[in-house]
């Protein structure tokens, strides 16, 4: 079953969340709060949706996700910023149903694009989203400003 997160299930996300970080191979790197997620998810100034997948009533994955806007379309599009499966649960057809959910929301808005990242060394990751009609993006390279070069930049304005 595939449904949205309600506030009762940041706990939830937060958790795997946590997990995905693991399987990415940076468990230490989320600072994210349960009150950070609540916010985004569900505050008066929420930035994030985000749909669980269940298997035998236990959440066992999630897809979150936000909008964002192409001015080459005209239209907005859905950013996935993450998707995990519990290892227990992958080879369920959850995965893929969290992806047709996101998609369905998508062209039902009007939506042009579903978009995200996939770390190069994630094989499995790449050949499942392959199956799907999924391709890479390999022309474009991601930029970041953060840390104290964002702090920086940000006191530089005129």
């Amino acid at each position: 079953m595939i449904r949205l997160a309600t506030g009762a299930d940041v706990p939830v996300v937060l958790q795997l969340v946590k997990e995905l970080a693991h399987y990415e191979k940076e468990p230490d790197a989320v600072v994210a709060s349960e009150d950070d997620l609540h916010a985004a998810l569900f505050g008066p100034d929420a930035v994030a949706s985000c749909h669980l997948a269940e298997l035998d009533g236990e959440v066992v994955g999630f897809a979150l996700w936000y909008r964002t806007f192409s001015t080459w379309t005209g239209k907005p599009g859905l950013w996935l910023e993450d998707l995990f499966v519990r290892p227990e649960a992958r080879g369920t057809g959850l995965g893929r149903a969290l992806l047709a959910e996101l998609a369905h929301t998508a062209v039902a808005r009007g939506w042009t694009r579903c978009e995200w990242w996939v770390l190069d060394w994630n094989a499995p990751a790449r050949g499942f989203y392959s199956s799907l009609g999924a391709h890479p993006e390999d022309d474009w390279t991601v930029w970041r400003v953060d840390g104290d070069a964002l702090t920086a930049l940000a006191a530089a304005r005129a």
